[in-house]
């Protein structure tokens, strides 16, 4: 799934990158979290680890993983999870398990679809096989399906309703065309929303089922050469994926809040948020077409106009179409693999590392290049233990499943375990595909952010740079081309807004949605999140030409930048796992929040809502955290810390971010906890989501209630964090008498 729902394609070919020879990098002589002498030895642990991570090997897994088509509950899904815990068991990782999570879910029995008027066409439903790429002839390739869709059975008008928000069906009521009852036809990304969020919003109109295209605007030819000459998608592909309403709850539809351990306790399915009600399919742009060719009604607005040589209509009359959807619905089990690597002297303090294993196909970018990485991850951590080196804190890695259905596996684990996860859990590190080009993007919460960017300097990208200088050269040149989009678009104003050069602070993305495994760490048990990707342009998502074959060509040939992703990974878990004092930066987070609430207020009238306690409060919060980050240094610096101060100064930062939850959850979501961080119906990001989404219904009651949970929030934590500067200014204070 991962954060490619939001479509970003970066106009760079991995093909115009030169590999240079490997150059070494000079060890960073000081480290956020380590003495002196710490970080020297963390940087030989960090160099050592760095060197065994292998492209072949790289290479090996991919292909292991993207053999057959493993789509979760699958037989092959199944069959993988026990090849990870037997290549785990046989590296060296500690207390390898699979655990059975029984879990609602649906499979397809048979889609059909056709169109009846004005002339008679049967959609293919099916993607044509490539010349070069074997794998597109596997038989086990499923046809055009949505994960929890409904059954039923239609003959309807149909309706163009553009990319199948709110806003577009306004259009089409100010055109006088009614959708209750019809079948409507929408587009993937433009601008893009989840297709959970399309469901929903056509079951709220009253549609009767929901036919969901690519079309060649956003990822077919008229971005590029499509496959077999080129990333795009070629005119048959498909994309899959599921319509839960996971943004509602995620996981199990029938266990809401709790894990769906074999036995639990579950609510009738009516009772189920998260299931849709209304059919759905996906559709490849060569079966949308003839249906767009002959609609009728009203010519659709100049921004609906897609990448197609027709004129789009809205239709609504004169083609009429049949849709016949027949899912098999039972409960099923799903299987996340665990194992782990003790930590030396800190076991019970955890870094989590994950990455998801069901693919809607082969799964070529997602998730199995993260699976590869993830596993000369393990491999290298384990050799590391086998030669005695060690992590100080425990290093738990997890392969979730079910992710692409309702985020499932990964949900279901961190209900099993939200209390023992907020008492041990230092952060979750998250690689949903590791890449489908050369441009990274780093995801976190704004407290982990400034390490995130500090890693990347110790890390040699590919090009010869090192990954710090890569990042910031992309992600300038980012946001030059969105300026400049702007511009064309007429508005100026807001492209010369901020100068192109982006800062260290503004590289790591601290707005963090949903739409990937990190959503029940963040937003259910509270804990710091990363999020790491290297993108490029990728037109086969979801898709069966998402495999072996459109990576060896297009995605990354040489698997460079798999290998730099299990490097990337491991050092970020190292210096989490071997900090003397965790790498959190509150003063950074709170001028985070300071930024969450002036763009929740920028253009709303907020009069009704006294925002100057939590303005006066985030303040607090900031000198709070610049006095901790200076005790932090002194103490560091100085080489005086006790090892029963560290634990107590380590935990308590571990509780910032757990106090950052409400227990009674977002208003009309409870399952998410977050006041900071929670995601809208679209999956986008959406910051002090309780606020936030009052302010917007200008439910003042609402609205001051949420900004009193933040305020009394941002006391508690400037509390705590003032306690921790004082701790070690009194240690480091006593040791220098």
């Amino acid at each position: 799934m991962s954060f490619h729902r939001r479509m970003r394609f970066p106009a760079i070919a991995l093909s115009g990158i030169i590999l240079a020879p490997s150059l070494p990098l000079s060890a960073q002589t000081s480290i956020q979290g380590f003495t002196p002498a710490t970080a020297a030895r963390e940087a030989e642990i960090e160099s050592k680890f760095k060197a065994i991570p292998s492209p072949d090997e790289e290479r090996r897994q991919h292909r292991v993983f993207t053999s057959e088509p493993h789509v979760a509950g699958s037989p092959r899904n199944n069959e993988l999870a026990r090849y990870i815990a037997d290549e785990w068991r046989q590296e060296g990782l500690e207390d390898v398990i699979i655990r059975r999570y029984d879990v609602y879910g649906t499979n397809p029995k048979s889609t059909f679809l056709e169109m009846v008027a004005p002339v008679h066409y049967r959609a293919t439903l099916r993607e044509a096989p490539v010349p070069g790429d074997p794998d597109m002839k596997n038989k086990s390739i499923s046809s055009a399906w949505s994960g929890m869709s409904a059954s039923g059975e239609v003959t309807a008008p149909l309706v163009y309703a553009h990319s199948g928000n709110p806003e577009d069906y306004d259009l089409l009521r100010k055109q006088g065309i009614d959708v209750k009852g019809k079948v409507v036809l929408v587009r993937y990304s433009n601008p893009y929303s989840y297709r959970g969020f399309k469901a929903l919003t056509a079951e709220r109109e009253g549609a009767a089922a929901i036919l969901i295209y690519s079309d060649p605007a956003e990822d077919g030819f008229k971005k590029g050469q499509v496959v077999p000459k080129g990333p795009w998608g070629p005119e048959y592909h498909i994309q899959r994926g599921a319509i839960t309403y996971d943004f509602m709850v995620p996981g199990d539809p029938l266990t809401p809040g709790w894990a769906s351990v074999p036995g639990a306790k579950r609510i009738p399915v009516e009772q189920a948020v998260s299931i849709p009600k209304i059919m759905a399919l996906p559709l490849s742009w060569h079966d949308a077409k003839p249906l767009l060719a002959h609609m009728d009604g009203p010519l659709a607005p100049a921004g609906w106009q897609g990448g197609l040589p027709i004129k789009y209509h809205l239709g609504g009359q004169r083609v009429r179409v049949h849709v016949k959807i027949e899912m098999d619905t039972s409960t099923q089990p799903y299987f996340v693999v665990e194992g782990r690597i003790r930590g030396a002297e800190l076991p019970n303090e955890w870094i989590v590392v994950g990455n998801h294993r069901d693919a809607w196909v082969f799964g070529g970018v997602d998730p199995s290049s993260g699976t590869a990485s993830l596993m000369e991850l393990t491999r290298a951590l384990g050799k590391m233990a086998k030669l005695g080196t060690r992590p100080r804190r425990t290093i738990v890695f997890c392969s979730w499943d079910g992710e692409e259905v309702g985020l499932t596996g990964s949900t279901e684990w961190g209900e099993q375990f939200a209390d023992e996860l907020r008492s041990k859990a230092v952060a979750y590190i998250n690689v949903d595909s590791s890449t489908s080009g050369p441009t990274f993007h780093g995801s976190a919460v704004a407290s982990v952010a400034p390490m995130l960017v500090e890693t990347t300097r110790s890390l040699q990208d590919p090009s010869g740079k090192s990954l710090y200088e890569a990042w910031k050269e992309s992600a300038t040149r980012e946001r030059r081309e969105s300026q400049q989009s702007q511009t064309q678009m007429g508005d100026a104003a807001s492209a010369t807004v901020a100068d192109a050069n982006v800062t260290d602070a503004q590289l790591a993305n601290t707005r963090i949605g949903s739409g990937s495994d990190h959503t029940v760490f963040l937003n259910f048990v509270g804990m710091p999140v990363f999020e790491l990707q290297f993108d490029g342009p990728y037109g086969v998502y979801h898709s069966a030409y998402d495999d072996y074959f459109w990576m060896n060509h297009f995605g990354d040939p040489g698997y460079r930048y798999h290998t730099l992703m299990s490097q990337l990974w491991g050092v970020l878990a190292l210096r989490l796992a071997n900090a003397d004092l965790l790498p959190f930066d509150f003063a950074s987070y709170a001028d985070n929040i300071r930024q969450f609430v002036n763009e929740m207020s920028k253009g709303k009238d907020t009069s009704q809502l006294d925002l100057k306690p939590i303005l006066d409060g985030i303040d607090q919060f900031e000198a709070a955290g610049q006095r901790l980050n200076e005790s932090m240094t002194h103490a560091l610096a100085s080489s005086t810390l006790d090892p029963k101060t560290a634990d107590a100064i380590n935990h308590g930062m571990m509780q910032v971010e757990r106090n950052w939850l409400n227990p009674d959850g977002i208003p009309g979501r409870p399952w998410f906890k977050h006041i900071l961080y929670g995601c809208r119906f679209t999956y986008a990001h959406l910051e002090l989501p309780g606020l936030t989404e009052a302010v917007e219904k200008q439910d003042w009651a609402t609205a001051k209630q949420q900004a009193e949970i933040l305020q009394q929030a941002l006391a508690n934590n400037t509390k705590l964090v003032d306690q921790l500067a004082s701790s070690l200014n009194g240690e480091t204070a006593e040791a220098g008498k």
